[in-house]
Formats: structure tokens, sequence, C-alpha cells
């Protein structure tokens, strides 16, 4: 490993792992600085450090967060970072507002103290300006790179110790030149719209100056040369159980099973939690009993619908290391479970969701990425990473609960990569959906929420107060096409208490929940 460390700006000292001192020329800019030492030491890993810091740097747990080449760490503990909160005015993912208690994924990266390995750098030499504000060009990387394959973190064991930070801050001029060169334009004029409406602030100057900056996101860097294979041993005994909710598709259902007893990696236990809200029903499911399946089957038969408390009767009956959360309507081949825990192997990750789509659909990612959502259908997780996870319930027969648990999974320490391969089938049956119709607390409501409920859920839990604000605009101009009234006062009128009547509901499911 090489260390630099820097202070006001400027390189003061480049040391090896040993503590010995390499030559180099100071007068570089920090950015200049890691891509000479990156061609210096192109099997190296590229320490940054504030000389503020210096006696907290954590290198003997260096060893154990940096398990392959492919990832990008950093740490600043404070609550505000260096794009500040108005950055939720132009991005609603998972990746804003970070918990900085736990090892989080996200592209805002921090000059204080962080690593990297020379072969990114090399990667991405003069595709990304080696710009002089060491934190831009941080953020500037991950952004670019995340997307592409770069595993990006804010991890707090960087330090030994955490202690008071002055944070270095963007200008709202820097705030619309970085919005401009790594978004596409209408989030500038996002930005810019949202200031006015929620802020009373009109930055006409800042957004003329970043209309003049190129995009960097079409550079053509390419990270599939990095190999990247974990040093950690994350699977030990590889037993893994599987979880499938399941409501009137007893045909489907017998399909799935037919393909898990199909695989070269046979599951233990396939937990089935089957609901029928009709009060004299019976299961449908004979073929449980009256065939010879390869693996445990552990059937619960509930009145009660919904999948979110079916999920949560099969996650407290795990037992295994591992469990597939599946749904009741897909396919895959002989050797989806065992293609799948060699990429977790691979990366050395606790949690992937996979690949799930309909044949007639384009495959939208190809690449192996940090997800911002989560597949509560299609994802293979570590049931130690579960301990602290349930639906919540306040999802039921809505949307969002997928987003949610995922939130929980990184609130927990946990990343979600996504999968291209192996992928699923979705056969979206005819009969699936929510195939009983609950009774809402809001359908009589003289005016109806918008969003649902329970996508407002999601926001107020989980994000921050921009992302909220960002998504009501945003949604506002979405609907307007779909509305009979386009007279745009009363549509406003409207909408906005509709968002209101949300907020409320909203507000009520996280009260009971």
């Amino acid at each position: 490993m090489i260390i630099v460390y820097h202070q006001n700006e400027k390189i003061i000292d480049v040391v090896s792992m040993d503590d010995q001192k390499i030559k180099f020329d100071y007068k570089l800019t920090i950015a200049a600085g890691l891509h000479v030492l990156a061609q210096q030491f192109p099997d190296k890993k590229i320490i940054w450090c504030s000389s503020s810091v210096k006696e907290q740097l954590n290198l003997e747990e260096i060893q154990v967060l940096f398990h392959h080449n492919k990832m990008m760490l950093s740490y600043a503990p404070n609550s505000t970072n260096y794009l500040g909160s108005k950055i939720g005015y132009v991005e609603e993912s998972p990746f804003i507002n970070i918990n900085k208690k736990v090892s989080y994924p996200t592209w805002q990266m921090s000059s204080l103290v962080g690593i990297v390995h020379g072969s990114v750098l090399i990667a991405i030499k003069e595709k990304i300006k080696l710009d002089s504000d060491f934190e831009y060009y941080l953020n500037s990387v991950a952004k670019v790179c995340m997307p592409l394959g770069l595993l990006c973190y804010s991890e707090p064991k960087l330090l030994r110790e955490v202690g008071a930070f002055k944070q270095q801050s963007a200008s709202i001029y820097t705030l619309f030149k970085f919005v401009k060169q790594h978004y596409r334009f209408r989030w500038v004029l996002l930005l810019l719209l949202n200031l006015l409406i929620y802020e009373g602030k009109f930055p006409f100057v800042a957004f003329f100056i970043s209309v003049f900056f190129k995009n960097r996101n079409k550079n053509g860097i390419h990270l599939d040369t990095i190999t990247v294979q974990s040093y950690l041993k994350v699977i030990d005994k590889r037993t893994i159980d599987v979880i499938i909710p399941t409501i009137g598709r007893s045909d489907y259902l017998h399909d799935v099973l037919k393909d898990l007893a199909q695989q070269t990696h046979l599951p233990v236990t396939v937990i089935i939690v089957e609901q029928n809200p009709v009060a004299e029903s019976k299961s449908e499911l004979d073929y449980l009993h009256n065939e010879e399946w390869p693996f445990a089957i552990d059937h619960t038969f509930t009145h009660q619908p919904g999948a979110c408390n079916a999920r949560n009767i099969a996650l407290s009956k795990i037992e295994s290391e591992l469990v597939f959360l599946a749904d009741d309507d897909v396919r895959f081949n002989n050797f989806f479970v065992q293609e799948t825990l060699e990429h977790i192997e691979k990366y050395g990750v606790k949690s992937v969701s996979i690949n799930c789509s309909h044949s007639q659909e384009r495959q939208a990612f190809t690449k192996i990425f940090q997800w911002g959502s989560f597949g509560s259908g299609c994802s293979i997780v570590f049931s130690e990473s579960l301990k602290e996870c349930e639906f919540n319930l306040g999802f039921e027969f809505g949307y969002g609960e997928d987003s949610d648990f995922g939130m929980q999974l990184r609130n927990n320490g946990v990343d979600i990569l996504y999968l291209p391969k192996p992928q699923m089938l979705h056969l979206r049956a005819p009969v699936g959906g929510f195939r009983t119709k609950p009774d809402l607390l809001w359908k009589e409501d003289a005016i109806q929420p918008k969003p649902a409920p329970t996508v407002m859920l999601h926001k107020i839990v989980n994000e921050t107060d921009e992302q909220v604000l960002c998504y009501k605009t945003s949604l506002f101009f979405k609907y307007y096409k779909h509305q009979k009234n386009k007279n745009p006062m009363k549509y406003l009128i409207n909408y906005r208490k509709q968002w209101n009547q949300s907020v409320f509901w909203a507000n009520e499911l996280k009260n009971k929940s």
C-alpha cells in the first residue's frame, strides 16, 4: 500500500506501508499525484489521508476492508457531505441518505481518508479531468464509475476513532457544475426549479455558468479488465433455504419447485407460505405431499392474505446459512443457485438481487454493480443479515416493500449487488398481482391520495427532505399529461390536496406498522 498524506489541497508526504518515504513531486495537485503514483505502482492500493487524522488511520483494518481491487472506500464522520443536502433535489437513490455508522454504499466520497487501487486510476486516466478540488474529483470519479461496476462505500472503520472534522462544502456554483457534469440536463433545470419553489432562491448565474460544462458520463471508461476476486471467506456451510409466498398459483409454483429440484446445488428446505382469504378454503398444493422432492418442504397455510406477512412468516423459519427469496411465477436453469453462490464468493458480499425479467424485455443492465433497489422475489441473502430485518406491514397490498427492505439491509451494513447473470425468467402470471381486493383505509376519501400512501411511506422513512420534495416536483409533471383537467392552476391545487392526503395516510401507516 502507498499512503498519501495531504493538507490544504497539497500533498505533504508519501510513504509505503512500512513507513518508507517515496520520492515524489510535491508540486502536483492531490488528484494528479494519485495518478502519478498509480503509474509507478499499478498493483498497489493507494490511500489518501488528511494530516489531521494521520494518527487515527486504521491500516490494519484496511487490509480486511479492501478485499478486492474493484473498490473505492472513503469516510467523513459529518452528517453533511461535500455536496450538501441539496443534491437530494436531483437524485432519489439510496446513495444520498448515508448511514455513517455502518459500511454504506454511496458515490459520495471524502478527502478526509480513503483508498482506491492503482488499476482503477489507470483505467480512468485522461478520461476524467484531474480537478484541483480533490473533494470534487473524488465525488466525480465515484459518480461516474459506480454504475460501471466500481464498488464505492462510506466506511467508518477506515479510522480508529471518529472525532470532529470540518467538512469542506461545495458552493452553489460547484453544485450546479457537478449536476451538469454527471446528470442529464433536465436535472439541472429541476435543481433550479426546486431551489426556487422550496427555498425561494433563484441562482440563475450558477445555472447559466453550468451550461458550459461537459458531461463526464460518456468518456468511454471501461473497468471490465480489472480482476475481481475477494479474499474474504464469506460462505462457510453453503446451505441455502428458499422462501416462497404464494396465492392461487399452484401450477406456476409447481414449476418453480421442479426447477429447484434440478439444481446442481440443492436447497436444504423450501419454505412455502400459502394464502387463501376464503374462510373455509383449504390448501391447493397436494403435490407437496404426493410427489417426492430432494429437499424438505415447510408448508404454512393461512387465511391472512398479504405478501409482506407471508414473507415474514417464512423468514422466521430459516435455518440455513443463506436464503433465496423467490417468487411463485419465476423460472431458472439448473445452475442458477451454484452460479449465484460463485458470484457471492467472488465479490465477497452478503446480498445479491438477480436479473429477473420478462422474456420480451430488453436487458437494461449488463454489469454487476451496486443496485439502488432490492428484489423480494429474486434475491439471495445471508441469513445473519436478515436477523434485524422484516417486511414492513405498512406496505401490505401496496408498493414499496422491496425498496424499504433494501434500505433496512443497507442501514445494517449490507450492500446489494445486481447480477445480470444468471438470469431468471419472470412469467408475470395472469392471475398475479394483488389477487385479493383489500379494504384500503383511504378508499372512501373524496380526495384520493397521490402518490400511493405506501410509496410515500417509503419516501418519508428512507429519504431526505430534499429527495421527497424532488419526487413531489417530478411527479407533478409526470402526471400532468394524464389528467383530464389541463388547467394548470386547478391541477396544481388538486395535486397539493392529493399529496397532503398521501402524506397523512403514510404517517398513519408508519404509526401502525
